[in-house]
């Protein structure tokens, strides 16, 4: 098996590494130091061990990747690829020996062209900063994860990431028409396009959105735009349950409304929220559903929505007036997890995403399993889609609350595969979900995922020991 052929390096392949890298880059963009290098050992993902890279390096360009890359595979030294490691699935994590290749100071938008809607950026670039760019050319770019303000583009693709407004815009691997990508010897492949359409090959761009820099490292991307939506309008929903509140996305859904964000939260959730930021949220509430809309008549389409959430049971629909209010509704959305994460300190976020006619036996499941496991698990849901995130508290200073926390996230995904779901929305593989890729795609599918990783990496250098 491929992933079983690098070992770390020995101690004077190690000595003799940044003299190396050094012939290509700048001493600033070669960082030895071990204090230092270990602070780039992982991302923010529990349970997933990370080594201890031999050097992390900083290139500002494309040519100084292809000299990284070169290098490794002349000393048959692993590469870790990285952005902001605010990922939570240890893809991102270092292994023992390796390169680790950050490319946060590649940051730069190459161009923001308004006629055939499209941005050319470098990896490193900040989500939030390209959204605030397009912004002032009345373009809008969709995605965006709740580390938005942090996390990059290459990360984003390295992991197909979603976001709030997946529902109706889609996640990352829907707005990447091309890429310029350095191989694992150090070669450099343009993939996709810059045009409306095109379908020359096979998909090779696709194939790299969500691969977690295990076929080649991503040095620019040509990704789409849409014209500056209006301002969203935000209802805000209250359940006494959860079933009420799923029964609510199903009517809405199945009612061909299309909201620019449909999120759900459990009472576990709420409790939190109102505990951190004493938000006033009733104590009674079992789930709270945040609806919005950006179309050019909000008021109309909230107005229908909040019919079909009293149809379905909800004790309370209180629609927003204007953007400042609808701000405050989504206040406690947002600080949902950094709330759950108060309860103990840590907490382990599972993202596995159901079919939207199955979300209620999801949540009823999670309540089951954290009665079986006398665990406190929130759900925040990105319920228009089907995305769950069960977020399990736990003291990782307690043994026994630790071991009780990662069986229970086991049973979470194992939950989310019979219910017809997929182990990942958008969070990825990593190292945390590896033998649950391997049931849900199946022998054959993880046969021909190694021969993909093959063919564009046949000595196995590019994050190895991620995925599978």
């Amino acid at each position: 098996m491929i992933m079983s052929r690098i070992e770390a390096p020995g101690d004077e392949t190690t000595s003799h590494l940044a003299d190396l890298l050094l012939g290509g880059l700048p001493a600033e963009a070669v960082l030895t130091d071990p204090d230092v290098t270990a602070s780039y050992a992982n991302d923010m993902a529990s349970f997933c061990p990370a080594g201890t890279p031999a050097v992390v390096v900083l290139p500002r360009t494309t040519e100084q990747v292809q000299h990284v890359m070169r290098t490794a595979t002349a000393l048959r030294v692993p590469v870790v690829p990285q952005g902001a490691r605010t990922g939570l699935s240890g893809a991102a994590n270092a292994s023992d020996g390796c390169i680790v290749l950050s490319l946060t100071k590649m940051d730069r938008i190459l161009e923001i062209n308004p006629v055939d809607r499209i941005a050319v950026v470098e990896p490193g670039v900040i989500n939030a900063a390209l959204s605030r760019a397009v912004g002032e050319h009345g373009l809008y770019y969709p995605p965006d994860p709740s580390s938005w303000e942090m996390c990059t583009i290459g990360g984003n693709i390295g992991t197909g990431s979603g976001g709030l407004c997946c529902v109706k815009y889609g996640v990352t691997a829907e707005y990447v028409l091309g890429l310029d990508v350095v191989l694992a010897d150090g070669r450099l492949m343009s993939t996709g396009r810059r045009t409306a359409k095109g379908v020359a090959g096979y998909d090779l761009t696709r194939l790299f959105v969500g691969s977690e820099g295990s076929l080649g490292i991503v040095v620019r991307a040509v990704l789409g735009l849409r014209p500056k939506p209006p301002e969203q309008l935000v209802l805000a929903a209250e359940f006494a349950s959860a079933a009420a509140a799923c029964d609510a996305v199903c009517r809405i859904m199945e009612g061909g409304h299309v909201p620019s964000l449909l999120e759900l939260m459990d009472r576990t959730t709420v409790k939190a929220v109102n505990a951190m930021a004493q938000m006033g949220l009733p104590e009674t509430t079992e789930a709270l559903l945040l609806a919005a809309f950006d179309t050019t008549a909000p008021s109309a389409d909230l107005a229908a929505v909040g019919a079909l959430c009293e149809a379905a049971g909800a004790t309370q629909v209180v629609p927003a007036d204007d953007v400042a209010e609808s701000e405050l509704l989504l206040q406690a959305r947002r600080l949902s997890l950094t709330a759950l994460e108060a309860v103990k300190g840590v907490t382990m976020i599972d993202d596995v995403c159901v079919p939207r006619s199955r979300l209620a036996e999801m949540l009823e499941g999670v309540d089951r399993i954290a009665e079986k496991y006398q665990l406190t698990i929130g759900v925040v849901a990105h319920a228009g889609d089907g995305n769950t995130h069960p977020t399990v508290c736990f003291d990782p200073a307690d043994p026994g609350e630790s071991r009780r926390a990662r069986e229970s996230f086991d049973e979470i995904m194992a939950l989310g595969l019979e219910l017809g779901g997929t182990i990942t929305g958008e969070h990825g593989v990593g190292v945390l979900k590896k033998q649950w890729l391997a049931r849900e795609i199946g022998p054959v599918g993880m046969e021909m995922q190694r021969a993909v990783k093959q063919a564009f990496d046949p000595l196995n250098l590019l994050n190895p020991g991620k995925l599978f």
